[in-house]
């Protein structure tokens, strides 16, 4: 036998033995892939019955909560509506005060349920053609009795060059009653402005312009997730549950549109909402 038999004998084994090294390495490295899915399969479905209870419990509490202070919220009317008696002034104030505060627990109710029904799938959109104008008139009938004898003019500019829509006006109008509510909140002096105008040839962006204490622009990029709230001396003397821009979010998101802020420390901000001018290819109006 020859030398150069030799070594290649020696080679062949040294070859093969490390291919079944190689072997060996895949086989336990194929084997820890299986078992790192088998755990995040676990951890996702946990994740996934963690999410369900979440949202039930959300649910459950906030259909639970709406009817006691539906309770409080008719018995503050009555008692507002002098039908058993007449009421003392100081009487008045603390029956608008329990109304209020029931008013504020009913809102918070309704944003957790809307961001469980989200949760759960089972937000639907009910989209149609609508007309500018009429969004305009319900919002402004909505928030007049709010601003009238208030230091901050509520100002809705007609909107210009928009066409109808094709979307669900309701989700767009709590959008935008979202947005004014906060300005009106963080306004105390000057003004909240509502407008409209097209953004692009498929688009139409809303936006409500306030002249209030304004956002650090280090917060603008958590502002609109889930129970995030400015923290400022104003906000200590607020309450709310901090869903209210984080639906805005979702909602736009249903609309297939997106939101956004634009803001100054001191000077105001300007939250807005951009959606297609049609939430899908629906026959042209034939309005």
């Amino acid at each position: 036998m020859t030398d150069s038999t030799v070594y290649n004998d020696a080679e062949i084994e040294r070859l093969r033995s490390e291919n079944e090294s190689l072997r060996a390495e895949l086989e336990e490295t194929n084997q820890g892939v299986l078992a790192l899915y088998a755990e995040l399969d676990t951890q996702a479905e946990q994740l996934r019955q963690a999410s369900d209870l979440k949202s039930r419990f959300l649910s459950y509490m906030s259909h639970e909560f709406r009817t006691p202070l539906g309770s409080i919220r008719s018995i503050t009317r009555l008692l507002s509506d002098e039908l058993d008696g007449p009421l003392s002034d100081e009487q008045h104030k603390q029956v608008v005060f329990i109304s209020g505060a029931a008013s504020e627990l009913s809102d918070m109710v309704d944003d957790l349920l809307d961001l469980a029904k989200i949760e759960a799938g089972r937000i639907t959109i009910s989209p149609a053609w609508f007309d500018m104008f009429d969004l305009f008139a319900a919002l402004r009938g909505m928030f007049r009795p709010i601003v009238d004898g208030n230091s901050v003019d509520l100002i809705f500019e007609e909107p210009q060059d928009i066409p109808r829509l094709y979307t669900d006006d309701k989700k767009l109008a709590q959008i935008l009653r979202n947005f004014i509510s906060n300005a009106l909140k963080f306004t105390q002096h000057g003004e909240v402005r509502i407008s409209a105008r097209p953004e692009g040839e498929r688009e139409v962006r809303f936006a409500v312009t306030d002249s209030g204490i304004g956002i650090p622009a280090e917060l603008h990029g958590n502002l609109f997730e889930d129970f995030v709230q400015i923290d400022s001396p104003l906000q200590k003397r607020l309450r709310g549950t901090g869903l209210g821009l984080s639906l805005c979010k979702r909602f736009a998101g249903l609309l297939g549109g997106r939101v956004g802020l634009e803001s100054t420390p001191g000077v105001g901000s300007t939250f807005f909402v951009i959606i297609p001018l049609a939430i899908s290819a629906e026959p042209v109006d034939g309005a």
